[in-house]
């Protein structure tokens, strides 16, 4: 991304100003910062959904902002997607969720697609049990589900929009698991929305942290870990006065 900018209302809500970023091919980046600084927006320009006022947006050597039509839709084929709440078809089985994108852009026949989403679920963990409704499986199953069809078509950029809010501990740390195990193991260049400072200390490659439309930080963990920024030690105090609170209770 370079030099994008956005605002809404006629201008008057400026939302990015001058985001310039990038994604090195293989790597996990984690995209913080507070509610409203701008993240899901950055997402979206990535995407092509929204078109930036000024700036280029460049992915495998095209700028989505100059796409249209059909050229924007098959560029897009490049991301898998995983959306926060999964997203999932409730009147569809574990394997119709998966296979629906394989059904939906390419001609293949049923033997083809059930190797494809055999192979998918069972690199998620999900061998068996492919017959079951959402309804029928586990918050920690949806996000395996989910991640399995946003893998399907081989995409090369993986985006993840929140994908630990609201979650228990246990699948938090289980969806944390899964990130770093497909890009470690598919090559994936990978991004991920979030408000998990943790999640981005330990499993990112780089940082960057959004305040007010501007990215204040971008760098490895352990140089944001040290940022001096204020934005940033408000957000790394925080999470200091949660581990205080329960030091000081004898929780811990």
């Amino acid at each position: 991304m370079i030099g994008v900018t956005k605002a809404f209302r006629n201008g008057r809500d400026k939302i990015l100003k001058g985001i310039n970023i990038e994604f090195p091919k293989g790597k996990l980046t984690y995209i913080l910062g507070s509610s409203g600084a701008g993240k899901s927006v950055t997402l979206k320009h990535i995407l092509g959904l929204l078109k930036p006022d000024e700036g280029e947006v460049w992915v495998s050597g095209k700028d989505m902002a100059q796409l249209k039509g059909e050229e924007l839709k098959l560029h897009r084929s490049r991301f898998g997607m995983l959306f926060q709440n999964s997203a999932l078809f409730d009147d569809m089985t574990v394997f119709q969720n998966v296979a629906f994108p394989l059904r939906e852009h390419e001609k293949l026949s049923e033997a083809e697609i059930k190797e494809k989403v055999v192979k998918s679920l069972t690199i998620l963990g999900i061998p068996t049990n492919h017959d079951k409704l959402p309804n029928e499986i586990s918050g920690g199953m949806k996000k395996r589900v989910a991640l399995a069809r946003a893998i399907i078509r081989k995409p090369e950029i993986l985006l993840y929009d929140e994908p630990t809010t609201g979650l228990d501990p246990i699948t938090r740390t289980t969806v944390d698991d899964l990130i770093s195990k497909l890009k470690t193991e598919l090559g994936l260049t990978s991004i991920v929305i979030s408000h998990d400072i943790p999640a981005a200390l330990l499993l990112a490659d780089q940082i960057a942290f959004l305040h007010q439309g501007e990215i204040v930080f971008w760098g490895p963990p352990r140089d944001f870990y040290h940022a001096p920024h204020p934005a940033i030690r408000g957000f790394m105090d925080a999470e200091a006065r949660t581990i205080r609170a329960l030091q000081g209770a004898h929780l811990i």
